[in-house]
């Protein structure tokens, strides 16, 4: 059976390096696992900015311009606030 993981050797500078080793204790983790979770955080970020582009490229802003245009609907009362 295959491991889900591998080994990848990286070059950082020192700088880089060092605020990783100092972020990573401050965290309670070790290098390694710092590492691949800033990995992670990145590529979810780039999967969802992808995501989001997508979806605008299939948008119908008319559609939306004649619905944020229609009568009714209701003031937003005094006490309504942002959660």
């Amino acid at each position: 059976m295959k491991s889900p993981q591998s080994t990848y050797p990286l070059r950082l500078p020192r700088s880089v390096k060092a605020e990783v080793e100092r972020r990573a204790k401050e965290d309670g983790t070790s290098v390694n696992q710092f590492v691949a979770t800033a990995v992670a955080e990145k590529l979810s970020a780039m999967n969802t900015e992808a995501f989001f582009a997508e979806r605008r490229g299939r948008a119908n802003f008319a559609a939306f311009d004649l619905m944020m245009r229609r009568p009714g609907g209701e003031l937003p009362r005094p006490d309504d606030v942002v959660a």
